[in-house]
């Protein structure tokens, strides 16, 4: 839940917005970060499925972690797990896919810990929302604009094959759309840089 108590708080239909009430905490996130000794940020990952985002967020995760930095990782596949095992791939379903991410992110990033995420995050509207919950220079957009057919030669869990054959609907890439960011902080085409580059790429800009 952001930290906007102006914003009514719906759920299931109801209007919260009148009870759920924003209590001050005695430690501040900024109190959070310097016992961390870190700069907390959100670091999303976003492109078409088979574009590397899982290898990429995987690996920077681990290279951070190396070196000593407080990590967490939030992977498309994995959330759908447990946290929005009840969502669908409707364009509603993957809308509140992203916002309670982008949440949840959020609080990781108030407890000082650097968050890395991964998903498609198909729709612009959706990132934006989860930018805007974010103070300036705490989210980060990494664009992993691989070529489709390039993502569809990987296909390395064989969706684009049965989104190609009616199996899948709503498939991002074939039969849904991907609308491609317009100003993210990082761009990346993973047919043109391999994973050790793309993760060199990202550390960069964190720096």
């Amino acid at each position: 839940m952001s930290q906007n108590p102006e914003s009514p708080y719906v759920f299931k239909g109801l209007d919260l917005g009148s009870e759920a009430v924003w209590h001050t905490q005695s430690v501040s996130p900024s109190d959070r970060a310097q016992l961390m000794q870190q700069q907390p940020r959100c670091i999303w990952l976003t492109g078409l499925s088979g574009s590397g985002k899982s290898t990429i967020a995987n690996a920077l995760d681990a290279t951070l972690h190396a070196n000593g930095v407080k990590t967490f990782l939030l992977d498309g596949d994995n959330v759908r797990h447990g946290l929005n095992k009840d969502l669908g791939m409707s364009e509603k379903d993957r809308a509140e896919n992203i916002r309670r991410v982008g949440e949840v992110a959020k609080l990781m990033v108030d407890a000082g810990l650097i968050v890395v995420c991964a998903f498609i995050s198909p729709y612009n509207r959706d990132r934006q929302i989860v930018r805007s919950i974010f103070a300036p220079g705490q989210f980060i957009e990494v664009f992993l604009n691989t070529p489709l057919d390039v993502c569809e030669q990987r296909d390395p869990k064989g969706l684009y094959k049965k989104a190609r054959a009616g199996i899948i609907k709503q498939f991002t890439g074939i039969s849904d759309p991907y609308e491609a960011p317009q100003a993210a902080e990082l761009e990346i085409d993973t047919s043109r840089s391999n994973v050790e580059k793309s993760v060199k790429n990202i550390l960069t800009l964190m720096q």
